[in-house]
């Protein structure tokens, strides 16, 4: 069996690459509206496979650990209804891109590459555009390192932490009573009604600093990023965010 491993070359797991990276790219773009009726939010984790037959699959993570190949994201179903589609597909192409690298350089390690035969293969990748590239229609536009604006915009947007309590929303978090310092009595329901809603809309536990919140922009009740699983990298594509419950209503209304 280890002999078979080491007769393997990069030409043939690049040939791999291109068949998977093909059913990817189809279930992104020409079959769309497929995997997006296949991605319900109201199923378990689902990732997406890309097959080296060029077809694709929506299926549950492989079970054994390890397992036989690099998983790819869990859960790509559970940010469908809470994002923008296109900024969902870019997402899930993104990831996608990583996956079939992990794959493919999986099987250089399997294979027993040496240097060059990583390089070889790493070039034939390159040559490609990526997944991302193919969805977004840049694939031949030169890449953002070289774009002096999205450069500058870059720079700029380094420093700043990721996005907390909400921040990906206009909403401020309403702050905790102790944290009040306002002594204006005309003002006191209303800070009570702030402080009633500063709590996570899930578990119902009270607002934290140290934790990050997001807000439904349908129902205005606050969240723990933990508790309805979105993170803070992912909030900054969520342009109106709506809650398990609130997504839910709609479907059933729908």
């Amino acid at each position: 069996m280890e002999g078979a491993y080491n007769s393997r070359t990069p030409e043939e797991v690049f040939r791999d690459f291109r068949a998977r990276r093909a059913g990817i790219v189809k279930a992104l773009t020409t079959e769309v509206e497929r995997f997006y009726g296949l991605c319900d939010p109201e199923k378990e984790n689902l990732c997406l496979y890309g097959l080296p037959n060029e077809t694709w699959e929506v299926n549950l993570p492989a079970e054994e650990v390890p397992p036989e190949l690099p998983e790819p994201v869990l859960g790509i179903n559970f940010a469908r209804d809470g994002m923008d589609e296109k900024d969902w597909i870019a997402l899930v192409a993104v990831h996608s891109d990583a996956w079939l690298l992990a794959v493919a350089f999986y099987f250089g390690a399997r294979f027993g590459f040496d240097k060059e035969s990583r390089r070889r293969l790493f070039n034939m990748i390159n040559n490609l555009p990526t997944i991302y590239e193919v969805v977004t229609g840049t694939a031949k536009k030169p890449t953002k390192e070289k774009t002096p604006n999205s450069s500058s915009k870059s720079n700029k947007s380094a420093p700043k932490p990721p996005p907390r309590h909400g921040e990906a929303h206009t909403k401020p978090v309403p702050k905790p009573k102790e944290e009040d310092e306002s002594g204006d009595e005309e003002n006191g329901e209303e800070r009570e009604e702030e402080q009633g809603s500063a709590l996570c809309g899930s578990c119902g536990t009270n607002y934290g600093t140290d934790e990050f919140w997001i807000c439904c922009d349908v129902c205005e009740r606050w969240f723990h990023g933990k508790c309805v699983k979105i993170t803070p990298a992912r909030a900054e594509h969520i342009k109106q965010y709506k809650c398990p419950d609130c997504t839910s209503k709609r479907a059933r209304g729908a």
